[in-house]
C-alpha cells in the first residue's frame, strides 16, 4: 500500500526526534485500538442486544414510538387486509 500520500507522510516523519516519532507511535496505536472496538461493536450480537434492550426502555424512544403510532395510525385502517 504505497499511495503518494503514505510515501510522503513517510518522508516527513524521517524530521521528527526519536521522542516525537514514539509519541505519534502511541497516538497511532490508540487510535487503531479505538477504532478496532468500535468496528467489533457493529459486529457484536451481545452487543447490539444489549444496545435494543436499553433503547426500548428509554422513555423519550418510548414516547417517541406512541407518537409515531398515533400519527399513522389512521394508515392501518385504510382498507387493506392483514395477509
Amino acid at each position: 500500500m504505497n499511495s503518494p500520500h503514505l510515501i510522503k507522510i513517510e518522508h516527513d516523519l524521517r524530521v521528527l526526534s526519536l521522542e516525537e516519532l514514539e509519541w505519534l507511535l502511541k497516538r497511532i496505536a490508540n487510535q487503531v485500538q479505538e477504532r478496532k472496538q468500535i468496528s467489533n461493536k457493529f459486529f457484536d450480537v451481545k452487543y447490539i442486544k444489549e444496545q435494543l434492550v436499553e433503547m426500548a426502555s428509554d422513555l423519550d424512544i418510548k414516547t417517541e414510538i406512541t407518537s409515531i403510532n398515533n400519527e399513522f395510525g389512521i394508515t392501518e385502517m385504510d382498507g387493506l387486509e392483514k395477509l
